[in-house]
């Protein structure tokens, strides 16, 4: 079973990503920190699920190219 994520959680993602292109990296320390920058997520929690979310679109996405 895999993790399951909101549809606030995806939707929040990939507008970070299409609005910041080349900003993010496969490193979820450096994601987290770019997250709360770019967006105004109230809690931790809810940043560190974007943030690992981020983290494994670009790496999907580096898999593909």
């Amino acid at each position: 079973m895999g993790n399951i994520r909101t549809s606030f959680v995806k939707r929040i993602s990939k507008e970070l990503i299409e609005t910041h292109p080349g900003k993010f990296t496969t490193d979820f320390e450096e994601n987290k920190k770019l997250v709360s920058e770019y967006s105004t997520v109230s809690t931790k929690h809810l940043r560190n699920k974007i943030a690992g979310y981020i983290t494994r679109l670009v790496r999907q996405q580096a898999n593909q190219a």
